[in-house]
This record gives C-alpha cells, structure tokens and sequence, in this order.
C-alpha cells in the first residue's frame, strides 16, 4: 500500500546567483535595510549583492560594491538574472531603480508584468521611464510589435540595443550598471586664445570683382587663415561666382519628402507597441 503511493518531483527551479565573482546574476536591493529610522542601513537602494546562502525568506549575501556581508528579507530584494531580467519586481519598484542617479538615458529591466499574468515589461529609462509589454506567443516566441518575433528574450534584448525600432530611444545598459567615469580632460599649461571676427561672404563676392579688393579679395585679416583656407574659400567663391542671390542656390534643391498627402506612410510610422 506505502509503494502505491509515490511523491511527485519538485518543480525545477532557476539556479541560484553564481558565487564566482560574475555579476550577470545578483540580488538587487529594493529599498534600505534596515530602515534609516531604525538604524543606519547596511545595503541601500540599488545596491548589487552576492548571494552566498538561501535561509527561507532571506538572503544571506554580500554587497559587490562595499563588501559588507549580512542578511536581509527576501521583500527587500529582487533576484536578478543576465544583468536585466528581475524577478519579483513590481513598477513602482522598477521604476525608483531606473531614477537613481547613476542610471543613464537608455538604462532597461525585464520584469514581470503586473497588468497581464504570464508576460513581461520592459522598462526604459529615458525623459521618464517607459514600460512597453512582452507578448508571448503559443510556440513561446515573444515580441513587443507584433511584425517582429523574437525565439527569447535576450534576442528581443540584442535587437532593441542595436536599434530603436519604435521604442523611445535603443537600449543602452541594464539598470544598476555601474558607470564608469570619464577620465578628467587634461588642462592645458597655457590658455588659447581664439580671435573670432565675422566674415561676410555676400561682401566677399562683391570685393572679388571690385579691382580695387583684388589685393585681398576677402576684406579681412588675411593672417587669420592659412594657406590651405584661403584656397579653399577661392574655390568656393569661384564656383559660386555665377549665383546672383542665395535663393537661386537653394531652388537647386530637390526635396525627396512626399507632403501631397495628409496621411503618413506605414512605413514611416512607428509600430503598435502596447505600453503596460
């Protein structure tokens, strides 16, 4: 009777943050802890964490930028995999993390979306932050416009870092990137002093046939530019000598833009993105 009955397996479960030194998986703080009112905290907002043990409802882990090793409650946390896909992150949260300040015009997650069961979002920082939902296919195919499908999502990632394709500016880096900064410009040991005076090409076309210009056909400092401009500014002058007004120059142009009609192209358009 005790053989009849056998236990099911256990549902797989993602495997837990490597413990290497890689950060493409980590723990990301979602708030303080503990609270500032409490005591000062020991991992702050956006802070990235190794995880070294898992004690049921919380982490024991270790802060990759302080080194400081402690626990906290797994509601303090979301669990990140290939730097930007989190996991237990809602949009409110994802939308504090990509406002802090170190985030960049561009910085992205993944996450689950809150609106639609069984999808995701991605949230892009950018004049605000821009939520557009992951549709997933029954072949489990996933795209954010429907004329572009993408087999997982670190291809859907891939693309939208190449280019905007509709979206409201390309990927740059996953969110909590650390950026590193610029190198100071080194100072130069003596100011440079620029002289700046204006030219006047309506008046340099005029003095080119007046005998009297002949001598210095640009009517100005000729120790200003150097041999080299000079030739280049006569053969401009030179090719342009038979053009009585700039408005003859300009009807030269050709525009290539169709206004005949008040309705856009499809192709110009950008495609139907759902935001979440």
């Amino acid at each position: 009777m005790g053989n009849s009955m056998k236990s099911s397996p256990a549902p797989p479960e993602r495997p837990l943050p490597s413990t290497d030194g890689l950060e493409s998986d980590f723990l990301a703080v979602l708030s303080d802890y503990p609270s500032p009112d409490i005591s000062p905290p020991i991992f702050r907002r956006g802070e990235k964490l190794r995880v070294i043990s898992d004690e049921g409802g919380w982490w024991k882990a270790i802060s990759l930028s302080t080194g400081r090793e402690s626990y906290i409650p797994g509601i303090c946390v979301a669990r990140v995999y290939h730097g930007w896909l989190f996991e237990g992150l809602g949009r409110e949260k994802a939308e504090e993390l990509l406002q802090l300040p170190d985030t960049k015009v561009g910085s992205f997650m993944i996450r689950e979306s809150e609106t639609k069961k069984g999808f995701y979002s991605l949230s892009v920082r950018h004049r605000q932050v821009k939520h557009y939902r992951i549709f997933r296919l029954p072949n489990n195919w996933y795209y954010i416009s429907p004329r572009l499908t993408f087999q997982c999502l670190e291809d859907l990632v891939n693309h939208y870092s190449e280019v905007a394709d509709g979206l409201c500016c390309v990927l740059t880096t996953p969110c909590l990137t650390q950026s590193t900064p610029a190198p100071a410009a080194r100072a130069s040991s003596s100011p440079v002093t620029l002289r700046q005076k204006t030219f006047d090409w309506k008046r340099a076309s005029r003095l080119q046939e007046d005998p009297e210009g002949a001598g210095n056909p640009l009517g100005v400092d000729e120790s200003l530019f150097s041999y080299g401009l000079r030739e280049s500014i006569a053969s401009y002058l030179s090719l342009t000598g038979d053009d009585s007004s700039p408005f003859d120059r300009k009807k030269k142009s050709v525009s290539l833009m169709y206004s005949g009609s008040k309705r856009k192209s499809s192709l110009l358009s950008s495609p139907p993105y759902y935001e979440d």
